[in-house]
């Protein structure tokens, strides 16, 4: 089930309406009401999976109870390799066993001792990637007594299914979202708006930015032979905005949702295209997941402690695995190389760390600075996301290749120019909504609260016929991030 679907607009009122007025005094039929509207979220997609997220929320259940029991330390060590087993080897087989196959037989082809091998038609469970990592930060914090096991088995597994961001995150660590279950929620009616408030943003950057854009950069980096250089720095250009405006509205959707039901999660994306270097930017994007990474596989490699040759390997570790993380393919792997060598400047310099407060932050517009190091970043940023979009390492290259050919400065030739200069609008008045915005927790958090609700309601109205005239509403299309 799409956010975006006409499915999810009615699923979703029917849902707060049991869970408000129905259940409301029974904290237990709640939980419960969230496990059962959760797999029937999930199952719309497809119902054949439910068993294999349903196996694994009771493997790590049962793990987190006996970590809590074990006091041997090799035992207990052993219980967690058996969750990290089971969790990975799952994503590992319906993830990546063709890529490893294809790869094996590749290399004995190489040597010149071709084997056959048959492949396997697998389908990747949608959210396997996410729900994965969010089940196994559970394990390892009870592993290392930072939580409580849990013997609720209802608020357990609602906490691994909710379904607001069970498809694409943000990944939520079990010592934030799972002692919410526990606790009684009471219906906030400010809590309530601010969600609806984010969720039609969330809408906005889905359907007005990021599916309009998918639109040239499709056609675009499909047809990248047939384009001059400065065609293929515009269609990177829209695949920028695509991955962000599809990836982080996905985001402000699931959060707004879990707001209408008196949870709180992590925010996801704190506008990272203004970020003024590359380490700033990993602290902004995707940072359920780069959080992630930093405490279950970084801090534990010793992070940014000891020798520089140990940072620089800690480095290029996380962002391999990142990059793995995101698909079977060498051009992921590659973009997570491409990030390391952008980190390293900083790394070297210890200056990784240097930007932490909003950018231009008291002031209405950036320093000449500021705006050097925005726009480079940017540049660096949008340059990495061609092996990310690119449909293999032959691709990404010939598209490379003819961007900085000789027509990169010509004039971008548009068949349709009139939907192409619109969209360029639409993009500059987003980017200036988001920079008046930068410093909330999304960008109209706070846009027009000290004004009067004739205003406000003015600007959602707004919002809402952009979305009916520039989205495509006829068209239910999927977020890019299901695929991961």
């Amino acid at each position: 089930m799409l956010f975006n679907s006409l499915d999810f607009a009615v699923f979703l009122p029917i849902v707060f309406f049991l869970y408000w007025f129905v259940f409301k005094n029974n904290l237990r039929s709640q939980n419960l009401l969230i496990v059962v509207v959760s797999y029937v979220f999930y199952g719309w997609w497809d119902w054949r999976f439910l068993a294999l997220i349903a196996f694994s929320t009771l493997i790590d259940f049962l793990i987190g109870i006996e970590l809590g029991k074990e006091g041997d330390k090799l035992k207990r060590r052993g219980l967690l390799i058996v969750s990290v087993l089971v969790n990975i080897g799952f994503l590992g087989f319906f993830k990546y066993y063709n890529f490893f196959l294809d790869n094996f037989t590749a290399a004995f082809s190489i040597a010149g001792m071709p084997i056959q091998v048959n492949s396997l038609n697998i389908i990747l469970p949608v959210g396997i990637s996410f729900y994965t990592f969010q089940t196994l930060s559970y394990s390892i914090d009870v592993y290392r007594r930072k939580l409580e096991p849990t013997r609720d088995w209802i608020s357990f597994t609602a906490f691994v299914s909710f379904f607001p961001q069970l498809m694409a995150g943000p990944i939520e660590r079990a010592t934030n979202l799972l002692p919410q279950f526990y606790k009684k929620r009471v219906f906030d009616s400010s809590l309530a708006i601010d969600g609806l408030r984010q969720i039609l943003w969330g809408l906005f950057k889905k359907m007005v930015i990021a599916d309009n854009c998918a639109e040239y950069a499709n056609l675009i980096f499909n047809n990248s032979s047939e384009y001059s250089g400065s065609m293929l720095v515009l269609g990177a250009f829209f695949f920028a905005f695509q991955i962000y405006g599809d990836f982080s509205g996905y985001s402000d959707i699931a959060i707004g949702t879990s707001r209408l039901f008196g949870f709180s999660l992590m925010q996801n994306f704190a506008f990272p295209y203004f970020s003024r270097d590359i380490a700033e930017f990993w602290r902004r994007w995707h940072m359920s997941l780069t959080t992630w990474f930093r405490d279950y596989v970084y801090i534990p490699l010793g992070g940014s402690r000891g020798s520089l040759y140990g940072k620089i390997r800690n480095t290029f570790i996380i962002f391999l695995v990142s990059g793995f993380w995101h698909g079977a393919n060498w051009t992921f792997i590659v973009w997570g190389a491409l990030n390391a060598l952008y980190f390293l400047p900083s790394l070297i310099s210890g200056k990784n760390r240097k930007n932490l407060n909003v950018p231009a932050e008291g002031s209405r517009l950036p320093s000449f600075k500021e705006t050097v190091s925005i726009l480079s970043t940017f540049m660096l940023t949008v340059f990495a996301w061609i092996f990310f979009r690119a449909e293999n390492m032959t691709h990404a290259m010939s598209y490379i290749g003819g961007m900085f050919s000789e027509d990169l400065f010509s004039i971008p030739n548009f068949t349709n120019l009139k939907g192409a200069v619109t969209l360029l609008v639409l993009i500059a008045g987003f980017i200036i909504i988001e920079w008046k915005g930068r410093g909330g927790q999304y960008a109209i958090s706070k846009f027009g609260i000290k004004r009067s609700r004739v205003f406000r309601w003015s600007m959602y109205l707004l919002i809402i016929l952009a979305i009916d005239i520039f989205g495509n509403t006829s068209e239910e299309i999927e977020f890019i991030y299901f695929q991961f």
